[in-house]
């Protein structure tokens, strides 16, 4: 297998179809090996997207927690979550909550806060009997193969988010904004550039416009980074949109994404979407121990079903504020 000349001698293997993958013997100290080795996984990361760790046995939350710790420089905590996860450790959370027999396509996290994370860092304890990869696929890559007329007025308006608030789907205000307090959340929104009105009801709907394609921080080169298919209703499966458009109305859904204009994106752009993704798609099945890391701005990822029990920890480090981030300021309404 061809290996990397940035992190000689650690030998990656290169496959087309399957992200890079590094074998390592057992260390004594994991965490020690983590310190030790940080530059050089760091740098691999950013030559080649995402990267697979096997061999450092990493099946229980004390000692996962130590390795990414070292090997993040410190973990971020998640805001603006649009589901509750369960939290493992400061900045450690489980994966998120969603169907076992339903693919979680693919995303860049946490992609429309004004902060974003650019290393995402997971490690699987527990690997599931079938399915269930983390799979990767590359936003350049994804940016050139996508028709130029959508991705054009993408670049050019941007793409919102709209989210409404509800005790019953996705996670609540005090899970995604750290407190249930008004004014805390106010002034949240107003100092991130999202829009906000309290319904009659007491429920929040906000509104984000952010950047879809944006130059990466250290590489300089364009990237497709957004959730634009990934919070859109037509990713929903049919029947659940159904409920969901029954149950709050079009208007209410719990997230929906658009064009930046405030145009309803058509199922037909979602499917063009998911369908460049899936051709550019790259998986490794999780083995319990696996150590996996993402750069985020780079690298869009998923979640494919799976049977069994798994359980993957994840981390985010390195928050970036993208010059080209946010192409207008909410207000705050």
């Amino acid at each position: 297998m061809p290996s990397s000349s940035l992190a000689a001698p650690l030998d990656v293997e290169l496959r087309p179809d399957r992200p890079a993958l590094l074998r390592v013997d057992p260390p004594d100290d994991t965490a020690s090996w983590a310190a030790e080795y940080r530059e050089a996984l760091r740098a691999l990361v950013t030559e080649h997207g995402a990267l697979i760790v096997r061999g450092l046995g990493l099946k229980d939350v004390d000692r996962a927690g130590a390795v990414l710790g070292r090997l993040s420089g410190g973990l971020m905590t998640e805001t603006e979550a649009f589901a509750p996860r369960e939290a493992e450790g400061p900045g450690l959370y489980s994966s998120t909550p969603w169907p076992a027999n339903q693919p979680m396509c693919m995303h860049h996290e946490l992609s429309y806060p004004v902060e974003v994370p650019g290393l995402m860092l997971f490690a699987c304890l527990t690997a599931p009997e079938e399915g269930g990869a983390t799979a990767v696929a590359d936003a350049e890559q994804v940016l050139r193969a996508l028709p130029a007329e959508l991705t054009e007025r993408f670049e050019r308006e941007g793409w919102l988010l709209t989210r409404t608030y509800n005790e019953e789907i996705g996670a609540s205000l005090a899970e995604s904004f750290g407190t249930d307090d008004r004014d805390a959340i106010e002034s949240y929104c107003r100092s991130h550039a999202i829009d906000f009105s309290w319904r009659p009801d007491g429920s929040l709907r906000t509104e984000q416009r952010r950047a879809a394609v944006v130059r990466h921080p250290l590489t300089g080169r364009r990237c497709w980074f957004n959730q634009i298919a990934f919070l859109n209703e037509w990713t929903l499966a049919p029947e659940v949109r159904e409920y969901l458009v029954d149950e709050y109305g079009a208007d209410g859904l719990p997230f929906n994404t658009r064009y930046g204009d405030g145009t309803a994106i058509g199922e037909d752009v979602v499917r063009t979407v998911n369908a460049t993704y899936e051709e550019h798609t790259r998986r490794e099945p999780w083995q319990a121990g696996d150590l996996m890391l993402v750069d985020n701005i780079r690298t869009a990822h998923s979640r494919e079903p799976f049977t069994g029990e798994r359980r993957v920890l994840v981390g985010m480090a390195e928050p970036r504020r993208l010059a080209d981030g946010s192409p207008a300021e909410g207000s705050g309404r």
